[in-house]
Order: structure tokens, then sequence, then C-alpha cells
């Protein structure tokens, strides 16, 4: 039983718990409470019955204090303490009930584990010692074992390797009997089925296997091959094989009567069995292959029976272009290329009719002409890379080589649809050591023909200029002859087989147009003083040229495809921004925006300089004109007709013989942007150094007005369909100071009434001013001399 103090503590928790302390102190004291049931020694009895002490004290004191009347609550208070007293006694009878039935069952549970854990590990020794005394027991019976199935899988392979060799001598005693009884198709069959085994086999460690597999494919191979390559040869003839005449011989071959039917019929069945012998002639025919630099794309061997139809034509182009033929010169590689063209072209009806429709009903895939092809090509390929080395460092051989080689892609390419990836003598090019020096010749005779281009007489005349349709953007020849240059190397270069040698092309391109820029901008330069001269034009009209070809350039698909690869390039050299790299990936920039910009800032400092020097030209034209008197000049009442001001005919004449001038001078999106330039300068200046430097009379505003409108303005009706539009200033001015002097009357009563902008706006745009502030329009006013004795 626990002390009344400890008991009545919780009680006191419960019904009085105002406080943070208090409740503190409570819990503190129920967790002493509880340890003490369960048997807890840790808390020494003297501190309880201090702090309880402490506690009874400041309870007391805080209850019932020094008021005496608060003794009546002890009674309350008692009986609250006793109930609660009372509670906790029947909780602590019952937890100290149910807790050791708790323990004794924990106990009973561990100690029948312990039982049974101890019954396991009595059966695990058993178990173990009986395991290690049987394995002992039959160790022997292992080791036995273990040598007959060695000696079992010994004799597996050697029965396998037996299977192997009776397979392979079967399919050998096969085809013997085959060709004694002239079955020639079932022992190329057979063949075929023993270059499957040699497949299969070459895997396998067992050397001496494989080499007796080899040894007797290539033993009936070669019986075979030579076989139906005399007989296939024999019919080739039979047709006139190779075509190596004019056209006309092979419509003649297969056109003749003398040409059986039996011998296409022989024809197909020869060219079906060496299509059979392909399979073993691609294991042991290595093919030819050109020097890893070339990088040639991975391609099969052609197939055998187009190799024997090519074997006459490789005969005879071995024969005339190689060692010291006559027909062998260096300088005129046009001769083989022209010649391998005509075989193609020769052959072509040939293939297409009598080839073709076997490989199809073989179900084979190969295209006859394109691998008749391919095999003609690689002649050339082996050619160029014969040559190429001994002409690099003559220019003028290397760059016809080149002129010859381009021009034979393209009629191969073009006339007879080879494919661009099968090997072509792009790669040949593209070898390193030739693609640098292809670079540097293609870059040195582009500035010689820049030099020629500019030095030449027609330079800055437009092949045009008689034809008006034609000649609209005014090109001079030089530009034009450039950007053909650009076109010509684009087509040169466009079928490159590696992104990145275009892209070095693109480089080129890029150098030229910036050279080409700087010699502009050089004669430009000494064109200076006269801006308006029709070399000056000319010059202006090529930049703009350029810059337009460009920007068109930039939306084609092929060099939208060149800025993919840059990109590419790009972020993985790290080398541009990841906002430059951005515009390029969104197509927002594109591959020639360097050089655009800069041929348009060239643009526009050129205008800026042709509109600078025709202002200054109007400029001193309207000397005269800004000083008229136009406080004095009589009123439109009292002159019959309004005419034009005798001071303004010298600007207006200058302004129209210069419009003349370079309309005809520049191109049509240049001179709108040079006329519209120079209108912006002549109303700010019409407006400030003639209108605000002036005062007005009624007659001086319409003067004005009528010089303006009826004569300035229409000098650009030509250009556009309301040229008021574009002299803001003088136009509102006018409308200001040609009010009535009542709408002016009422106007400036407004402007100085209203304090608030929208009022003021609203009015000025009521009379058509939009352009002017209200501070300018009442300097305008201020301006007018025709205001009326009374009034403000």
């Amino acid at each position: 039983m626990l002390p009344a103090g400890e008991v009545g503590e919780p009680a006191v928790s419960r019904c009085f718990h105002e406080t943070g302390d208090v409740k503190k102190t409570i819990q503190e004291k129920s967790n002493i409470d509880m340890a003490a049931l369960v048997g807890g020694d840790h808390v020494s009895e003297s501190t309880d019955k201090d702090d309880l002490s402490l506690y009874v004290s400041a309870f007391i004191e805080k209850e019932i204090g020094h008021d005496l009347q608060s003794l009546k609550k002890l009674d309350k208070l008692i009986e609250q303490m006793t109930e609660s007293k009372m509670q906790l006694e029947e909780q602590v009878l019952t937890v100290s009930s149910e807790i050791p039935k708790r323990i004794q069952s924990a106990l009973k549970n561990a100690d029948e584990s312990k039982l049974s854990l101890n019954r396991l590990l009595e059966q695990e020794t058993t178990l173990s010692s009986s395991i290690c005394s049987h394995l002992q027991a039959a160790q022997p019976w292992m080791d036995d074992l273990r040598t007959m199935i060695t000696q079992i899988e010994e004799i597996e392979r050697h029965l396998a390797y037996l299977k192997w060799i009776s397979q392979i001598e079967e399919l050998s005693d096969n085809i013997q009997q085959y060709l004694m009884t002239n079955n020639v198709p079932e022992a190329a069959s057979t063949l075929v089925s023993m270059a499957e085994l040699d497949r299969k086999l070459q895997d396998s460690s067992c050397t001496h296997l494989l080499g007796f597999v080899r040894a007797t494919v290539k033993f009936w191979h070669k019986i075979l091959k030579d076989k139906l390559t005399s007989d296939f040869e024999e019919i080739l003839a039979q047709l006139q094989w190779p075509f190596i005449g004019p056209l006309q011989s092979q419509a003649i071959a297969l056109s003749r009567p003398a040409t059986a039917p039996e011998t296409y019929t022989n024809l197909e069945t020869l060219f079906c069995q060496l299509l059979k012998l392909h399979t073993s002639d691609e294991l042991l025919t290595e093919p030819k292959q050109l020097p890893e630099k070339y990088s040639l794309p991975p391609a099969s061997s052609v197939i055998l029976p187009i190799q024997v139809m090519l074997t006459p034509l490789q005969k005879r182009f071995r024969y005339h272009f190689r060692g010291n033929r006559q027909t062998n010169v260096i300088s005129k590689p046009e001769w083989y290329l022209a010649q391998v063209l005509m075989w193609i072209a020769n052959h072509t009806q040939f293939l297409d009719e009598k080839i073709q429709p076997i490989l199809d009903k073989a179900g084979s895939l190969v295209n006859a002409r394109l691998e008749f092809s391919r095999g003609l090509v690689m002649l050339v390929l082996e050619k160029l890379g014969a040559d190429i080395p001994c002409l690099l460092y003559d220019d003028n051989l290397f760059c016809h080589l080149v002129d010859e080689v381009l021009l034979f892609e393209r009629e191969l390419h073009s006339a007879h649809g080879y494919p661009g990836t099968f090997a072509n003598c792009m790669h040949i090019l593209s070898e390193e050591t030739c693609f640098q020096r292809w670079l540097t010749v293609e870059r040195k005779f582009a500035l010689q023909k820049m030099d020629s281009m500019l030095s030449s007489e027609a330079a800055w005349v437009s092949q045009y200029k008689d034809i008006t349709d034609v000649d609209e953007m005014k090109v001079p020849d030089c530009a034009e002859t450039f950007m053909t240059l650009l076109l010509v190397i684009t087509d040169r270069y466009k079928n490159l087989p590696s992104a990145s040698r275009k892209l070095q092309f693109l480089e080129l391109q890029k150098d030229l147009v910036d050279d080409f820029r700087i010699r502009l901008t050089q004669v430009m330069k000494e064109e200076t003083r006269a801006s308006l001269g029709f070399r000056y034009c000319a010059i202006l009209n090529a930049v703009n040229y350029i810059s337009t070809v460009l920007a068109d350039w930039a939306d084609n698909v092929f060099f939208l495809q060149l800025q993919q690869a840059a990109l590419e390039v790009f972020a993985e050299n790290n080398t541009l921004s990841k906002l430059q790299l951005g515009q390029l990936a969104s197509m927002e920039s594109s591959v020639f925006d360097d050089m655009i910009n800069l041929l348009e800032r060239l643009k526009h400092d050129m205008l800026t300089r042709q509109v600078g020097h025709v202002f200054r030209e109007v400029k001193d034209a309207a000397k005269l004109y800004k000083k008229d008197r136009w406080l004095s000049l009589p009123s439109q009442s009292e002159q019959a007709v309004m005419s034009l001001s005798s001071s303004a005919c010298p600007l207006l004449l200058t302004l129209r013989d210069r419009l003349l001038q370079l309309e005809q001078q520049l191109c049509f999106s240049l001179f709108k942007v040079f006329w519209q330039m120079l209108v912006e300068k002549l109303d700010v200046y019409i407006y400030q150094e003639i209108i605000l430097a002036n005062h007005f009379n009624e007659g001086g505003a319409a003067q004005l007005q009528f010089d303006m409108t009826r004569n300035l303005f229409p000098l650009f009706s030509h250009y556009c369909k309301r040229p008021e539009n574009y002299f803001k200033h003088v136009k509102e001015a006018c409308i200001v100071l040609n009010l009535n002097i009542g709408s002016a009357l009422l106007l400036k009563d407004v402007l100085q009434s209203v304090s608030e902008q929208p009022p003021a706006t609203a009015a000025l745009n009521e009379i058509g001013i939009y352009k002017l502030a209200q501070q300018d329009v009442e300097i305008l006013l201020n301006l007018r001399t025709n205001w009326p004795n009374t009034g403000k």
C-alpha cells in the first residue's frame, strides 16, 4: 500500500490543473508512483517526502491562503481526494493481479522455446554427423562417377566430331555423285549446305575440323565455280557480252533471231547456280578493300554471277588505264570516267530485262543494275586512290580531277540511280589529305575568281538592265557572279558523305562571303565622296542582294540539316553559350546569321550616308524658303489662285531630282527604305527649322499648307498611297496653323483650362492631331499672328 500523500497527488492533479507548474509536478509524482508499483527502487524515500511536503504546502497556500473563509472548501477537497484515492487503489490492485500472470505466461513460453531449440540442436548435430559419415562413405563412388562422366563427355565429343566429319563426307560424296551424273544444280545446292555447316562451326575450337570443312568447301567450290563460270562465259559470249560498242549493239543482241530461247534458259540456269555458290564464295574469297583512311561504308561483295559478267570489263579497264598505255594519262581522268559511264549505260537494258527477272524469281533482293554499277565504281575508286597522290600538289591537274569526278558523280546518281549510301568517289575525296587540298584549291580559285569579277569593266553593271521584269533587284554582275560561285561550291560539296566535311565547306563559304564584303567595303570607301553615284549605288545593291540570298538559303533544307549538324558539333565541343545553342536549336538563328548581320550593318551605313547627302542638299536648297516672310503674306481670299512659293522651288526640284535618280539606281526594297528615312528627317527638319522658327499670319499658314499638301507630299505619292502620313509633324502643324479663328480660340481655351491629359487628347484627336503633344500645339497656336484684338 502506498502512502497517503503519494496516492493523493494524482487526485489533486485531476482536480486542479490551472497552472503549468502544477501539471508538471503532478506528472513527475505520477511517474514516481508507477515506479514504486513495479518494484523500482531508483528514487529515494527521503527525496519523495521532501518533494511531497513542498508540493502540499504550495497547494494549501494556493487553495486556502490567508483567507479563513476558504476553510469552508476543506470538506469538499477531502471528499474529492478520498474518492480519487479509492479509484487509484482499485487500479493498483487490478494491475498487481494482472502483471504476475503475464510474467508467468512469458516465462512459460520462454522455457518451451528453449526446450524446442535444444531438441533442434540435437537433431542438427545428429544429422550433420550422419551426412559427414555418408559423404565419407560415398567419396570413392563419387570419384569413380566423376571419372566415368568425364569419359562419357569425351566419347560424346568424339562422337559429335565423327558425326560432323561423317556429315561433311556425306555431303562431299553427294556432290561427287551429282557431278558424275552431271546434276550441277543439286551439287550447287549441296555445296550451299556444306557452306552453312562451315558457318555454324566458326565459333568451334576444333581447328582441325574447321580446316577440314574449309578445305572440302574450297575443293568443291573451285570445281563447281570453274565449271559454271566456263559454261556461263560461253553463254555470255553467244550474247556478245560485254556490250562495249554503242547502245545499238545491245539492242541488236537482244533482238537477234539467232538468239534462241534455250540460250536465255541456259543463262537463267547457270546464273541461278552461280548465285547459289555466292554463299561459299563469300567464305573463301576475301573482298578487295581500299585502305581504311577512305572510310568506305561496309558492303558485301558483288554476287558471283555479276562478278563473272564484270570480269571482261575489269580486264579491259586495267589494260587501258594502268601501266604505260597511251590511254592511261593522269591528266585525263575523264577518259576512264566516261568509259565506266558508257559501260553502265550500254548494259542497263540487258540487266533490267534479262538479269533482274532471274534475281526476282530466285527471291533475291539484289538490284542487278546497281550491283553491276557497284562493281565498276570500285574500279574507279581504286584508280582514284592510285592517281590522287601523284597530282595532289599540281593545282590545275588536281582541280581538273575534282571537276571531272564531280561530273561523274552527278551523272552516276542522276542518270543511273546510284544510291548515295554505296561507296562512291566522294569517299575518296573526303580522305583527310585529299580533302584539305581540295579546300585549299577551292579557296584559291574562288579568290582568283573574285579578283577577276571585281576588276571586270562590267563588274557594276547589271546583266539584265534592259529587261525590267528581271532586273528588279538591279544586281551588279560581280554580285550575281559571286553568288553563282557560292551556289556552285554548294553543289560540289553537298553530296559529301560526312557532315563534318560539309561544315568545313560551309565555313569556307562564310569566309568567302566575309572576304567579298570587305572588298565591297573597300570599293565603297573609294566612292564615299560620290555617295549618289552609279558605282556606290551598285555596291549597295550588291550588298542587299547577297544579304537577301543568304537569308533565303538559311531556310533551305540542306542548310537546315547543316545547322542541325553544327548544333551537335557545338554541343560536343562547348563552343557556344546555352543561349546561342537554344537559338540554333529553335531555328531562331541560322548558319548565315553572322554574315547577314554584317551585311545589313554595311547596308544601313551606306543608306544613312546617302540619306545624309541628299538631306544636306535639301537643307541648302531650303535656306530661302526658311527665310520667307510668313507673317506678311496675303491671305487666300486676296489671291485669285494659290501658287507654289518661289522660294520652295529649289527645295522641291532638288528633292525630285534625287528621288528620280536613286529610284533608277537602287532596287525597289532599298529605295523604299531610302525615301522613308529621308522623309523622316525632312518631316522633323521642316517642323523644327521652318515652322517653329517663324510666325504665321493667315496667308502664311495657308501658303505653307499649300506648299506642303499640294507640292511636297505629292512628290512621294508615286511610292505610297498616303504620303502625308509620313509627314505627321508637318501635316498636323498645318492643321493647327490653319484652324479658323473660332476653332483656334476654343482649342486654346480647352488646352489652358484642362488639367487632365485625356480631355486634352480627345480635343486634339477631334481635329486630327495624334502625333503632336499638348505643349507642341500650344506653341503652334502662339505662332499664329491672326488673333482678334479682343478676346483671350
